[in-house]
């Protein structure tokens, strides 16, 4: 399998690496939409595994890959609910950050630099999930991206995405708006051209070996702040099952 990373994407999020976890700087949209995101999880968790919701270590015995983990947002919510958490991504500035996060707040996570096709190649078959947030439109071959996903979820294995949708809408929120106006975003973080539609992604992971369970839509509402809805217009999340 060849690398799915886009060196330029890698560059960009590198440069701002060290800027991660400032809830107000380059990454904060990311900060806003992180409790929207980890609620979800734990409620797919919880209908997946039959787990408590309840339970404080929800992800308790549960082998987690997070993929493009950035300086570890999610891994380490991840690691805080018992999960033994495996992250990567493929900017070495990005991981060096995530690794001196996670040491300060004495979370063990196992953080690598390494594309995911190659990791899939090393380690098949070794999770019960894979958390995938904000990745998939970054990517520069999605089917062979999705292929190392389901590569390394065991049968059954519950994988988590969230992407924008590829509309107008997410256009002008997304790129006119987050990047070029408000500059909640990194300008040039994002090509329009390469978000998928939820009809789109779901038969390409559907070739890859998935069947999608639930996809619901991440929007923001100035009554709500960010939160789950039926709109999946601008950016959308969901699960999946590896057959």
């Amino acid at each position: 399998m060849t690398g799915t990373a886009d060196p330029g994407n890698v560059a960009l999020f590198g440069h701002l690496a060290a800027d991660w976890w400032d809830p107000d700087g380059s990454s904060r949209l990311l900060h806003r939409i992180n409790p929207v995101r980890l609620a979800y999880l734990r409620d797919q968790v919880t209908r997946h595994a039959s787990r408590d919701a309840r339970q404080r270590h929800l992800l308790s015995g549960i082998r987690v890959l997070d993929v493009g983990c950035g300086g570890g947002l999610v891994a380490e919510p991840l690691a805080r609910m018992g999960a033994d958490v495996t992250a990567i991504d493929s900017g070495e500035a990005q991981i060096a950050v995530a690794r001196e996060h996670a040491a300060a707040q004495a979370l063990a996570i196992d953080y690598r630099a390494i594309e995911v096709t190659e990791l899939a190649d090393a380690s098949p078959g070794c999770f019960d999930l894979v958390t995938c947030f904000e990745v998939i439109e970054h990517v520069t071959d999605v089917p062979a991206f999705l292929a190392a996903l389901h590569r390394l979820l065991k049968t059954g294995g519950l994988l988590l995405f969230s992407t924008p949708n590829r509309t107008v809408a997410s256009w002008a929120v997304l790129i006119a708006g987050a990047e070029r106006i408000a500059r909640l975003i990194p300008r040039g973080g994002h090509d329009w051209n390469r978000f998928l539609t939820p009809g789109e992604l779901t038969e390409a992971l559907a070739t890859a070996g998935f069947d999608v369970r639930q996809t619901d839509g991440l929007s923001w509402s100035p009554m709500r702040g960010f939160h789950i809805s039926r709109d999946l217009s601008v950016n959308y999340i969901g699960a999946a099952v590896a057959r």
